[in-house]
């Protein structure tokens, strides 16, 4: 079974993801409350993504981005290198890092070598990738998310449940909960404007002490050297000026040629990610602070991340890496929206991170092989991709490329039964034997519950008793 602890609100937190997919999906169906989160979280998105095509020309801006994105990915080897030197012309130091292990090595090496105890984080799905967090825990030094969902699930001890909105599975109440657990007292505000001003004096208190700040990067722009680091709350903006030390973690394929480019997807992000045509805060950093200037890192450190995306160049996945993480792919998929981030078991989840984890990961993970098959197929993540990713197709590919001999039975047997399924008469003979012989349970017309080895196919779905099933 998953290992998890019971939260303090009585919910389900997942911890070291050691149970199956199907055990956490499962986990995840039979939470109400999740999904009420979920449905809420996903309708506000939809409202916010059709007043973006509606008004802003949200469709018509999508293949502009596409454009940009398949041009950076076809000249990356040519844009990483400008890059680099255009950081460590600016007086930046840049590392580049064949995996997460080289990359965490080196971040918590540095930290070890300028005496830092306290290292202050902006959201970064590239840090959890790395897992960047448990390395500077084992090194003994005190990590602090500074986003307010990302401090959310550090105090829950959570995985993210989505690309921008890290904590969009846990409602006012359960973040009340965990405030409340965390400050040792039941004197925690339960209204958003409280539990924000709490999070607020909670957090201020380890801007000052961090001697490391470290960011994500949203993109990279090659030809000054910039990173441009996109959020809500104003935090990373003193992530990365407040400390001596600025870290900016990328996927190398983040970046982009010029600043033509990067204003074009810098304008779309929002739009797809949280339905503004603008973002709060757009912080650009080139370097680090220049002399007579009064604020900014004494030093800048880039650390360009590989970790198998290298590989990914030419090959029938290489759209996958035009990604923006906007994490519109999410929000409109059936299956993220019943189960949420939580069941995938990995930083990455819904569409986009069903293809690139196994991808990532590699073949040898048992753990992430089964991720394209958290999908219908349905092409909804493909509609709302605003760089546009035909997700459903890489998917698709994925799962080929994740079959074995078993899963290939598997399929044969899938397809006899697909035909005996086609036909009303059939369905209706094999049903009834069913009822008849192993005692399905059902109510209003829909089976709740077959015996032996249909268990396991109706303890996640219903399935009519009759063929066609009655409204």
């Amino acid at each position: 079974m998953s290992t998890r602890r019971r939260r303090a609100d009585g919910g389900v937190a997942y911890l070291d993801v050691q149970g199956t997919l199907r055990e956490r999906t499962v986990d995840a169906l039979r939470d109400r409350t999740l999904r009420g989160n979920l449905d809420t979280a996903a309708a506000s998105w939809g409202e916010g993504r059709e007043g973006m095509r509606r008004d802003h020309g949200l469709d018509e801006m999508r293949e502009r981005a596409r454009e940009i994105r398949q041009s950076n990915i076809r000249n990356l080897p040519a844009l990483l290198a400008e890059m680099q030197a255009n950081v460590r012309d600016a007086g930046g130091t840049v590392v580049r890092a064949a995996d997460g292990a080289e990359a965490c090595r080196y971040i918590t090496g540095l930290a070890k070598a300028r005496g830092v105890k306290v290292v202050a984080k902006s959201k970064s799905m590239a840090t959890e990738e790395i897992k960047l967090n448990e390395a500077l825990d084992d090194a003994g030094i005190e990590v602090v998310e500074t986003d307010l969902g990302e401090w959310i699930l550090q105090l829950a001890n959570e995985h993210p449940s989505h690309i921008i909105a890290p904590a969009v599975h846990l409602n006012r109440e359960q973040v009340a909960a965990l405030f409340r657990e965390e400050a040792g007292t039941d004197d925690v505000p339960d209204d958003r404007e409280g539990l924000v001003a709490h999070a607020r004096v909670r957090l201020r208190e380890k801007f000052a002490a961090a001697g490391i700040g470290v960011s994500g990067v949203n993109l990279g722009v090659a030809s000054t050297g910039t990173i441009c680091v996109v959020e809500n709350e104003g935090n990373a903006r003193l992530v990365t000026s407040q400390p001596r030390i600025h870290v900016a973690v990328m996927g190398m394929e983040r970046v982009v040629a010029d600043w033509d480019e990067a204003a074009h997807i810098l304008q779309v992000l929002p739009m797809a990610a949280i339905g503004q045509d603008a973002a709060n805060y757009v912080n650009l950093i080139t370097g680090p602070r220049r002399e007579g200037e009064a604020d900014g890192p004494e030093e800048f450190h880039l650390v360009i991340i590989d970790g198998g995306r290298g590989a990914l160049r030419g090959t029938e996945f290489e759209e996958a890496l035009a990604c923006i993480r906007c994490g519109a792919c999410l929000y409109s998929c059936p299956m993220w929206r019943s189960v949420g981030g939580q069941a995938y078991g990995s930083p990455y989840s819904g569409p986009i991170g069903a293809v690139i984890t196994p991808l990532l990961e590699g073949p040898s993970s048992p753990a992430s092989r089964d991720l394209p098959f958290m999908s219908s197929l349905c092409g909804a993540c493909g509609e709302a991709c605003p760089v546009g990713i035909p997700l459903q197709d890489l998917l698709v590919r994925a799962r080929a490329r994740a079959s074995s001999p078993a899963t290939r039975k598997s399929g044969i047997a899938f397809r006899a039964w697909s035909r005996l399924w086609r036909r009303p008469a059939t369905y209706r003979a094999w049903m009834a034997g069913w009822r008849l012989m192993l005692r399905a349970r059902g109510r209003n017309g829909w089976v709740t519950e077959l015996p032996g080895p249909g268990a396991g196919w109706t303890e996640v779905r219903d399935m009519p008793a009759r063929w066609p099933p009655r409204r």
